[in-house]
């Protein structure tokens, strides 16, 4: 039998989202939530981003609904507590136990386009009220010991909800990052801060493994890696990536000339960018990014969020969370 907390709600709520702007627009979201009668609790985060902790806590306070309430940031680590907690009760508990709902209050906002829930206030808090979810494959991002290969030891994790990257991918959002904390926000601040990386990008040499055979081995300007379809503000570069079929899109962007670069950015928002044929695609269920240079000091980015360098490991999780979906 479920107990009351499983039944609720529990909303992490990330007033500093969207440069700081979701504050007024949670007020807006909590009387829409009222108005539903959808029962729920909930905690605001600090300015240290704490949704992990606040999320992991919930959990072990014996709630299994969340809502993400912010940006990508904040469905990243929300989905990262209850990793963390399903990781600490081991074979008791799993991802499936766990439902995930979302108020877009972010500036990016990419993971919920996959899902098909779009940025309106109302059409979100309409999908929690409906009720309706599906499967969504989590994925474990490992960062490896890069002194002790070709043992992969992990020396830190995380998990992954939509899309992560190494090279420029992750460069990109280096740079978004320290722009939001200027205050600056909106789709624009993903294309200027691509351009930016692209007009400033140094290949990098690395071998790739995708279930266990070597796909690529030489130089790169970007990796991407993803189980839903959107990243940076709408960019496509995994549009052919499903969210429950076990299994993880990636796009490998060669080194290749600034010209031709620059021809085919377009196609990263049209969704015909996979018919660029210089780049490297698969779908796999483990992948492992090996620089050639072990003090290789490329980062590696996870759902918008930098959180280590390569060497790197991702792997689809044996089971899935459920989402909620119009």
């Amino acid at each position: 039998m479920m107990s009351k907390k499983e039944e609720i709600w529990f909303a992490v709520i990330n007033v500093y989202a969207a440069s700081r702007k979701a504050a007024s627009r949670w007020k807006n979201a909590e009387a829409l939530l009222k108005e539903k009668g959808i029962e729920y609790h909930g905690n605001r985060t600090g300015r240290s981003g704490n949704a992990t902790e606040i999320t992991f806590d919930a959990c072990m306070a014996g709630y299994r609904k969340f809502i993400a309430v912010g940006g990508d940031g904040t469905v990243h680590d929300v989905l990262n507590g209850i990793a963390a907690f399903v990781d600490w009760k081991g074979e008791c508990i799993s991802f499936t136990d766990f439902t995930l709902g979302v108020i877009p209050l972010g500036s990016g906002n990419d993971w919920i386009r996959t899902l098909g829930i779009t940025c309106d206030i109302s059409d979100a808090v309409e999908v929690i009220a409906g009720g309706r979810v599906s499967r969504q494959d989590v994925v474990k991002v490992s960062m490896l010991d890069p002194d002790l290969l070709p043992e992969e030891r992990p020396v830190s994790v995380s998990y992954m909800a939509n899309i992560g990257g190494v090279g420029i991918d992750a460069r990109v959002c280096e740079r978004v990052n320290a722009k939001k904390k200027e205050g600056k926000r909106g789709k624009i601040l993903y294309v200027t801060s691509l351009i930016h990386a692209i007009r400033h990008r140094v290949p990098s040499l690395a071998r790739v493994v995708c279930d266990g055979k070597t796909v690529f081995d030489g130089a790169y300007l970007s990796m991407a890696f993803g189980v839903g379809k959107y990243s940076g503000g709408g960019m496509r570069q995994t549009p052919a990536a499903v969210l429950d079929d076990g299994l993880v899109d990636m796009t490998i962007i060669p080194d290749l000339p600034l010209i031709r670069i620059a021809r085919e950015v377009p196609r990263l928002f049209t969704g015909t960018f996979l018919k660029v044929p210089e780049l490297v695609v698969s779908k796999s269920s483990v992948i492992t990014v090996y620089p050639h240079d072990v003090k290789c000091t490329e980062p590696v980015e996870v759902d918008g969020e930098v959180t280590g360098k390569a060497p790197v490991r991702f792997e689809v999780m044996p089971d899935q969370i459920m989402v909620l979906i119009p």
